[in-house]
Parts: C-alpha cells; sequence; structure tokens
C-alpha cells in the first residue's frame, strides 16, 4: 500500500506543476527558464512513478 501512495503523491505534484506551467505561460512576461525547470521537474516524476509501477513487488 505504502507504493500506492507514493505514486498517488507523485502523480499529485505532477498536476501541482502542470497548473504552474499553465499559470505562468498565460503570463505576458512568462518567464521560460522557470517554465524550462518545472517541465524537467514533471518528466522526472513521471519517470519515477513509470519505475514505480514496473517495480517488481517484493
Amino acid at each position: 500500500m505504502a507504493l500506492d501512495a507514493h505514486i498517488v503523491e507523485l502523480s499529485e505534484k505532477h498536476r501541482a506543476l502542470d497548473r504552474k506551467i499553465e499559470e505562468e505561460q498565460g503570463r505576458p512576461t512568462a518567464d521560460p527558464l522557470k517554465i524550462a525547470e518545472w517541465k524537467r521537474q514533471k518528466l522526472r516524476l513521471k519517470d519515477e512513478m513509470e519505475r514505480l509501477k514496473h517495480e517488481p513487488s517484493h
């Protein structure tokens, strides 16, 4: 169960970053460096979620 909870937590962080990116892109003076960093963080979270989903159970 702890693994499922961790995946849910990562998914929530992923969605939060998505909202931050959308909000920043909606600004007239959007910061492309900030957006790029958030996108990298989203990708790391997605990779971690996929790794955990396919990790064999112990």
